[in-house]
């Protein structure tokens, strides 16, 4: 008798769910699939980039006010006593000789697989203007930067892994924007207008509107990129002559879907932060325009602050819908993705208080943790044997219970349980979130 009711008990255990996956099935939820594939957390990995003096020379009345002391450490001087010095330890520091092939090999390159195994990427390019931000992460045609180093990998990666014969279908889409004084503007299609930022209910970010170009090729990718850049606001201050004045973000989506069953689906995401540089309006000259411009970028980048601290002190409390940029960095800081902060520096002494807020930020934000997952589901076509075969998981006897009474057939033989068959092994093995070999 109680072997019999832990059967039935086991039976209706699997009924319930059954009923909850097909219910969910067309409703936002997490695949077991991709939740029993957690990879640890992850720490925000910080690398520090110092830019060569800007006329290219270091003279004796200027020195500079950092110095790299190896690969990874750095020190400054204190401003409360010139007799000592304050040092910093990061996951990378590349000097003024670095190369663009050195930031991008070093840092960038090694989080571009977690694409392809259905997990979200952040590269941030974080300091006070005239840094060398925009520098690291678009570079020159002579000098190309992490934005378009990072696409010609990322497509070539794709093109393997989605060849035909391989067990992955791949596609990629790009989407670009910028958060200019609070609005989210689109700067693929510019006349869309101020978009709104969203949250589904596994707590992606999503902004509906926003333009998705598909591409397969780095030139797909330049033919849309490029005029959209041209659409970014810049603008002329003391300090720099094309200053940014929005923070932008470009958007790489890599969708697989599996061509054999279990049919899984997964999306990746990698987003290419620029943003814009922290102003002092006594020395950049600002008005008018421009200090409303500043206002709002210095806003967001305290706002930007306030959340790492909040994630640094577990304060129930972190304030992501303070600011478009937080909300919209909701899952590179604290979040789901593998995060890397490049804070760029300047070595002239002008710059030093600048520099030292910089690498206090950058200092703070390296013990921020996140927690990735494999965002894995199943295509919608592999849910359908589920419903075909729900009452043959029930069993003959709960099954006829469930249909309740008034559907039995008054002295009909009880049926007897049909072998399983392929389709109704899968759809089991699918509730229970295994892969099928």
């Amino acid at each position: 008798m109680a072997a019999g009711g832990s059967t039935q008990q086991r039976r209706r255990e699997m009924a319930a769910a059954s009923a909850a996956a097909i219910s969910g099935a067309g409703r936002c939820r997490l695949s077991k699939i991709g939740a029993t594939r957690r990879p640890p957390p992850a720490r925000v990995r910080v690398a520090v980039r110092l830019r060569p003096f800007v006329d290219g020379t270091a003279g004796a009345s200027d020195p500079p006010c950092v110095r790299g002391m190896d690969s990874c450490s750095l020190e400054i001087a204190n401003w409360r006593n010139h007799q000592e010095t304050l040092k910093y330890q990061f996951d990378a520091f590349y000097g003024e000789r670095s190369t663009q092939q050195d930031i991008y090999a070093g840092s960038v390159q090694p989080i571009l697989r977690h694409l392809l195994e259905g997990q979200n990427a952040s590269v941030l390019a974080y300091g006070p203007t005239g840094a060398g931000k925009t520098h690291t992460m678009l570079g020159s045609p002579e000098q190309p930067g992490v934005i378009p180093r990072a696409l010609m990998d990322l497509l070539q990666l794709t093109r393997e892994e989605g060849a035909e014969g391989r067990p992955w279908a791949l596609s990629v889409t790009m989407s670009y924007l910028e958060i200019y004084q609070e609005k989210v503007l689109d700067l693929l299609d510019p006349a869309s207008g101020d978009l709104v930022i969203r949250e589904d209910c596994r707590g992606n970010i999503l902004i509906p509107g926003l333009s998705q170009k598909p591409i397969s090729s780095f030139a797909d990718f330049e033919r849309h990129f490029l005029p959209a850049s041209r659409n970014r606001t810049v603008g002329a201050t003391r300090l720099n002559q094309r200053s940014s004045r929005s923070h932008a973000v470009l958007l790489v989506k890599v969708d697989q879907r599996e061509r054999l069953a279990p049919f899984r689906q997964r999306e990746g995401k990698l987003y290419l932060i620029d943003l814009a540089g922290s102003e002092d309006n006594r020395r950049t000259g600002n008005k008018g325009l421009r200090l409303k411009e500043s206002g709002a970028i210095n806003t967001s980048l305290f706002v930007l602050g306030k959340v790492v601290d909040a994630l640094n002190q577990g304060l129930p409390r972190v304030p992501y819908r303070d600011s478009k940029l937080t909300r919209l960095l909701q899952d590179s800081l604290g979040g789901s993705a593998h995060s890397i902060l490049i804070a760029n520096i300047a070595p002239e002494r002008r710059f030093y208080l600048d520099t030292v807020s910089a690498l206090n930020f950058a200092a703070r934000s390296k013990e921020v943790i996140n927690r990735p997952f494999t965002n894995e589901s199943l295509q919608p076509h592999a849910l359908g044997p589920v419903k075909l075969s729900q009452k043959e998981l029930l069993g003959p006897p709960e099954a006829k219970r469930a249909r309740g009474p008034e559907e039995e057939e008054i002295g009909s033989p009880e049926p007897m349980a049909a072998p399983a068959s392929a389709s109704q092994k899968l759809s089991r093995q699918c509730l229970q979130g295994r892969a099928v070999s």
